[in-house]
């Protein structure tokens, strides 16, 4: 059973998750609450799989908040799904450099939100990563890129930078087990060792280290 945590400062909002989770098989909602400061303190108490992030709140928003509950969480420690507007929302990359596993529109429809709440409970990092790409792409564009290979990514193999790079570029592990002809169970290998070697806690922050080290290069064709 999925122990998840809601948090939404609309009560409406935060009502319709909770009953649409609920319902759902293997889902249980253990808490909630309507800002960050609730957040943390309802996530030391309850040790929930999966924090379902608003990112806007006022007083703690979704970014601090995440900082906090991963700070403080024991192992294994929750996975946050961040829920926003999107449309270019800059809190989503602070969040994601803090070790959110990933996001969420909040007009995404009820069988995809229960989707992305199971797959990031087991593991799977970034939900809709073309998305994420994009995000990051847009955040990271400003800054002039790194020549390839980028410093601090020589700790890597040459088979994990492509691991790394194919990831940033919003393929999934099934995608990128296809391309390179290797198991998925191989991709999620090459990915766990490179975030070791890298010092992140999760898959999201080593595509953040891929775009700003110039690893990928925002809006350069794949390669």
């Amino acid at each position: 059973m999925i122990s998840v945590l809601v948090v939404d400062d609309q009560d409406l909002i935060r009502a319709g998750l909770v009953a649409l989770l609920n319902a759902a098989p293997g889902i249980t909602v253990v808490a909630e609450a309507a800002d960050g400061e609730t957040a943390v303190t309802a996530a030391a108490r309850h040790h929930p799989d999966v924090v379902l992030m608003d990112i806007r709140m006022p007083g703690t928003d979704g970014t601090a908040a995440t900082e906090r509950i991963l700070a403080a969480a024991p192992e294994p420690v929750p996975r946050i799904l961040v829920l926003t507007t999107f449309d270019l929302d800059e809190y989503v990359y602070a969040a994601l450099r803090a070790g959110a596993s990933g996001f969420l529109l909040k007009d995404t429809g009820p069988q995809r939100l229960i989707e992305a709440v199971t797959a990031v409970a087991r593991g799977d990092m970034l939900f809709a990563p073309t998305v994420t790409r994009r995000l990051i792409e847009t955040y990271v564009s400003h800054a002039d890129p790194t020549p390839d290979p980028a410093p601090g990514l020589d700790v890597l193999t040459a088979r994990e930078c492509e691991v790394l790079r194919l990831t940033a570029r919003g393929l999934s592990n099934t995608e990128i087990a296809a391309q390179l002809y290797i198991g998925e169970a191989t991709v999620k290998t090459h990915l766990n060792r490179t975030m070791t070697k890298l010092h992140v806690d999760s898959r999201a922050q080593a595509v953040v280290v891929a775009y700003e080290t110039g690893l990928v290069v925002p809006g350069a064709p794949p390669v």
